[in-house]
């Protein structure tokens, strides 16, 4: 375990907000702590909000960087682990963006005691198609395109993806930032991040979640479909999901007075242990 100094320099860990209760934002690939500040100022004022990077992404420490550690999810788990021991956080809420929704849950599921719920934002489980039963939108064919793409043509693949994940074709802000998110990242960390994301499977671990959880769920999404949304909610014990009439992979970018709706509501529900299903 790194010195608690060293944990908070090398995640780049910033905290704000008055609240009493933690919230722990954790971003997805290709993006960084940036992301979030368009839904924080929503929130601010009820919870102690901690924003971090990821290893690698962001303005993290890259010299901490392992290609062993972070070839998977528990490696960047482990942040989020690191960060909650380093700060002695407690009753934490976890909100991941995408990947991180399952990167969000291997860490609750390692540190249940210090986890009080969890907020996932257009999760996904596993992006790979298994048919019949199960369709995670990409087959395995078009994945290693893709991640042939990031060694042929790194800038082009960031502008072929940041579309996809905003949900439109026409530039504009979102679509703007993803691709210099994209661009700014390290390649060689974000080919390593893109593997762990695209071809890893946690479906097994949904059903042994132990805490509440609140699914987002964008109404178009090319990267996590309706289908992706139903089968979380089915899989997942004590969940319950929101589906937002949007387009796109970033509700927390696109729709953050929205977002922050259902967690409010997700929130008070949570606290006196109801059920908004």
């Amino acid at each position: 375990m790194p010195a608690n100094d060293d944990v908070i320099s090398r995640n780049n860990v910033k905290m704000i907000g008055s609240g009493q209760q933690v919230m722990l934002m954790a971003h997805g690939f290709g993006c960084n702590q940036l992301m979030w500040r368009f839904l924080t100022p929503e929130l601010s004022s009820q919870y102690k909000i901690v924003l971090f990077d990821y290893v690698g992404s962001g303005a993290s420490n890259l010299a901490a960087y392992s290609r062993q550690k972070y070839s998977d999810l528990e490696g960047y788990a482990q942040d989020i682990i690191d960060i909650c021991i380093a700060l002695d956080l407690q009753n934490v809420v976890l909100v991941g963006h995408s990947v991180s929704s399952i990167i969000s849950l291997i860490a609750a599921q390692q540190i249940p005691e210090r986890i009080h719920s969890l907020v996932m934002v257009c999760p996904s489980p596993c992006f790979l198609n298994d048919p019949p039963d199960y369709m995670g939108g990409f087959n395995p064919e078009d994945l290693n395109e893709l991640i042939d793409l990031m060694d042929k043509n790194y800038i082009g693949w960031a502008q072929y993806l940041a579309p996809l994940v905003s949900g439109t074709t026409e530039k504009n802000r979102v679509t703007s930032e993803l691709t210099d998110s994209f661009c700014s990242t390290n390649p060689i960390t974000a080919k390593n991040f893109a593997k762990a994301t695209f071809f890893s499977d946690y479906r097994s671990l949904l059903p042994l979640n132990s805490h509440p959880v609140l699914l987002l769920q964008s109404e178009t999404d090319a990267l996590a479909s309706l289908f992706i949304g139903d089968y979380m909610h089915k899989n997942t014990p004590k969940s319950c999901l929101q589906v937002v009439p949007a387009k796109g992979h970033c509700l927390h970018m696109t729709h953050p007075q929205e977002v922050a709706r259902h967690i409010q509501r997700f929130m008070q529900s949570a606290q006196v242990g109801e059920s908004i299903l």
